[in-house]
């Protein structure tokens, strides 16, 4: 449950906020030789300013298909090649996209808690087996299953608190 809200943690740290921040083009994937490969694995992703990222790619002929996979990608960032470098300049954000990034943020969030649930539907089923096969009594069954579900509303909770974070950090102008 722990990887789940981590990876929503990471998720929700692509969303752009207005400012400069490498994590934006984590999910962003590059057609590298016929094989979709991660950008930070093709170049090195830095922040020059508090509002332009500068991807520096490791092997300047994958410069234009850097290029491609950021358009591509949907970050909504329109990269400039000067023939070494990219820059990507991070426009202001608006009132209405700062409301849509509120409802990806809040989709992603809903994606992480879907991870712990079913996580939770797993363990639930494993003790339905182990109660059906006689390996621990009616009560143990009850009890382990209500103690799944505390620890899965905890890491609920984490998720929540972790969209209401990324929220917040969207809002603030």
């Amino acid at each position: 449950m722990q990887k789940s809200v981590d990876k929503c943690r990471e998720n929700l740290a692509t969303l752009r906020t207005g400012r400069a921040s490498p994590g934006i083009l984590d999910r962003v994937f590059v057609d590298y030789y016929g094989t979709p490969t991660p950008l930070k694995g093709l170049a090195a992703v830095k922040t020059s300013s508090a509002t332009q990222l500068m991807v520096e790619p490791y092997d300047r002929s994958s410069l234009s298909a850097i290029e491609r996979g950021i358009l591509e990608s949907g970050v909504g960032l329109n990269p400039n090649n000067d023939g070494q470098v990219i820059r990507l300049n991070i426009p202001a954000v608006t009132e209405d996209r700062r409301k849509e990034l509120c409802k990806e943020a809040r989709a992603l969030g809903e994606e992480g808690k879907v991870a712990v649930r079913n996580i939770r539907r797993d363990v639930v089923e494993v003790i339905k087996k182990a109660e059906k096969s006689k390996e621990i009594s009616q009560d143990q069954s009850k009890n382990t299953s209500g103690d799944i579900q505390k620890i899965t509303d905890k890491y609920a909770k984490m998720v929540d608190e972790a969209v209401a974070t990324k929220e917040k950090d969207i809002m603030t102008v």
